[in-house]
Order: C-alpha cells, then sequence, then structure tokens
C-alpha cells in the first residue's frame, strides 16, 4: 500500500481531514496498479462522511449562447465560430424542463445563463421563473448566472434560491490561459459574497483544459479551502470552434485518478459528476466513479452537449443500491 493512502486512512476516513496539496499530488501520482486502492479508500471516505445517498440534478439553461466572456472551453460565448446563438427560455418551458427534472426523481433543478453577469432584465426574468416553478413543483432551485453584486446575492437569497453554481474552472495559477476577459479573483469574490449570504456553495471546474498534474493538485487544494457545498467536477468535450477544441479528452485512469483525489481532498463535500464523464469514462468509468467518491450526477442533457439519458444513470444507482437523496431529506 503505498505511503499516501496509509496516511489518507488515517487522516480523511478515521478523522475526516482533508488531503493538502501534496497530499493530493501524490494520489494524482499514483501508478496504475494502485488506482483501484484509491478508489476503493475514497469510496469509503464518501460513505462515512456523507453516507450512501446519491444527489440528483437536472440543469437548464436561461440564456444560451452570445456569452460576452472568452472561457476557451465554452461554445456559449460569442467571440468564438462554434454554433450556439443566442437565445432566451420562457418561462413555460421552464417550468416544463423543471417538470421533466423532478420526474426523474432528481432534488435539485439548476437555472444557468451564459452571461458575465446578470443585468435587470435577466434578474426579472429569473424571479418570475422561481416563482412560476415553486408553484408547480415540488424542487429545490439553484442558479448559475456568472458574476455578482451584492445587491443580486440578497436578491437571490430574497427570491429562495438556495444554491448558488459559480465555478472557478481551474486553478489561481492557469486561470489566465483559460480566461482572460475577467480574473479568478473576480469569481472568488462572488463566491465570498454567496458564502456570507448563507446560500450554499457550488463551485467546481474542469479537468483537460492543459493544466498540469501539480496544478490539479492546486486546484482541489483551493476548492477545499473555499470549503463549498458541492463540487462538480466536468471533464473537457472539446468543443468545435473553440480555441480548446483541439485538445485531447482525459485518459479515463486519470478522470478516475482525479475523483478519488478530489474526494481525499474534500471529506464531507457532494462531489458531483458533470459535464464530459460520458466521453472520458464511457459506462464502465461512470460505474467506477460512482464506487470511487462520486456522490452526485447531473442527469440528462448539459447546456450544450448530450448526456446520458436519465434512465441510464437511475437505473446504475439501482443496480449500485446507491438510494437517490429524497427532496424532504434536504428542506
Amino acid at each position: 500500500m503505498p505511503e499516501i493512502l496509509d496516511q489518507a486512512r488515517k487522516q480523511v476516513l478515521e478523522n475526516g481531514v482533508g488531503l493538502d496539496e501534496a497530499g493530493v499530488l501524490a494520489v494524482l501520482n499514483l501508478p496504475d496498479e494502485h488506482l483501484p486502492a484509491a478508489l476503493q479508500l475514497a469510496h469509503e471516505v464518501r460513505m462515512r462522511w456523507c453516507g450512501p445517498e446519491v444527489e440528483v440534478e437536472g440543469i437548464v439553461s436561461l440564456k444560451t449562447g452570445g456569452c460576452p466572456e472568452d472561457c476557451h472551453f465554452c461554445s456559449q460565448s460569442g467571440l468564438f465560430t462554434s454554433p450556439v446563438r443566442s437565445v432566451l427560455l420562457d418561462i413555460p418551458s421552464l417550468v416544463k424542463a423543471a417538470k421533466q427534472t423532478a420526474a426523474t426523481g432528481a432534488t435539485e433543478f439548476c437555472i444557468v445563463a451564459a452571461v458575465r453577469g446578470p443585468d435587470a432584465r435577466l434578474m426579472k426574468q429569473l424571479r418570475e421563473g422561481v416563482a412560476a416553478i415553486r408553484a408547480e413543483v415540488d424542487i429545490q432551485i439553484a442558479a448559475s448566472l456568472g458574476m455578482l453584486s451584492q445587491e443580486q446575492v440578497d436578491e437571490l437569497v430574497d427570491m429562495g434560491v438556495h444554491r448558488y453554481n459559480h465555478n472557478l474552472e481551474t486553478c489561481r495559477s492557469y486561470f489566465p490561459n483559460v480566461v482572460t476577459t475577467h480574473s479568478w479573483e473576480e469569481r472568488w469574490e462572488t463566491l465570498r459574497m454567496v458564502r456570507e449570504s448563507g446560500m450554499e456553495v457550488c463551485c467546481g471546474g474542469i479537468l483537460g483544459l492543459g493544466e498540469t498534474v501539480e496544478q490539479r493538485a492546486e486546484f482541489a487544494a483551493q476548492l477545499a479551502s473555499l470549503d463549498p457545498h458541492e463540487v462538480p467536477l466536468n471533464f473537457l468535450n472539446p468543443r468545435p470552434g473553440t480555441p480548446l477544441g483541439d485538445r485531447p479528452v482525459v485518459e479515463g485512469k486519470d478522470a478516475l485518478r482525479a475523483i478519488a483525489a478530489f474526494r481525499l481532498a474534500m471529506p464531507r463535500t457532494i462531489l458531483r459528476y458533470a459535464g464530459g464523464r460520458e466521453l472520458t469514462l464511457g459506462d464502465l468509468g461512470t460505474r467506477e466513479g460512482l464506487l470511487g467518491g462520486i456522490n452526485a450526477v447531473i442527469v440528462g442533457n448539459y447546456l450544450t452537449t448530450l448526456g446520458r439519458p436519465a434512465t441510464d444513470d437511475l437505473a446504475l444507482l439501482d443496480d449500485l443500491k446507491m438510494p437517490v437523496k429524497a427532496l424532504s431529506a434536504t428542506l
């Protein structure tokens, strides 16, 4: 057994204290033959500190495309040639999407907008949308609208949005290679205000943007210091027309190593499968990740890419005897 896994068993499994950056790096550098042991330990940590339940979430885009920012992985940027045009979703469509999400057994419905930050029109539409969903669907509502002012944070709290997603995307040292139209620090400031407001913080990122293994460890440590309620883990799905459109997909074993390492860095956090897992891991890898520290999934499609059918994920959870978290338990 590698020394880092012995250390993690005592520190993380027994005491609930996450690995630091050096410890995460050691896990990310484990040879393939020790990967099953790392995943098994990460699974034990997840079961001990989070329990067996899996949180299921659906997402829908309130505003798709036409974003003024230059996030190099994103086909919704209006600055690239990627084929996603700007469109705003109407309220009946939003309610319909929430109903479809609830019908899968999901407890969480996240409304996403491709913007630098919300303007008055978007905030008004969100308020109307949240009210309409609440009137017809029994589901928790989260939002992801980019960078916020304090006034907007307060308005979201007033609407009853219980969780806010704002991904840091990658570590601080690599961020300028991925986004140039705003800074990592600006994202961090929004997250600070969200945390202080009492809303739950959802913050993760994308692996495979060109970062080094050392920078993946840096990213895990920075996320751990934020202590988010949830970390969505995406793997780059290279989109045509974006600056990262030609990047290779993350190797499956590297993705699984990252899942184990991030779980060992954040033993109590909801670690959610997000975009790119189908491409990177396939069916078998998806199962391994759920037995290696993952305890939440986004079901159905993502914002601009197709996911697995919700029925496939729910059948897999049933096969693994992992109960879907009931809404009553989250209220």
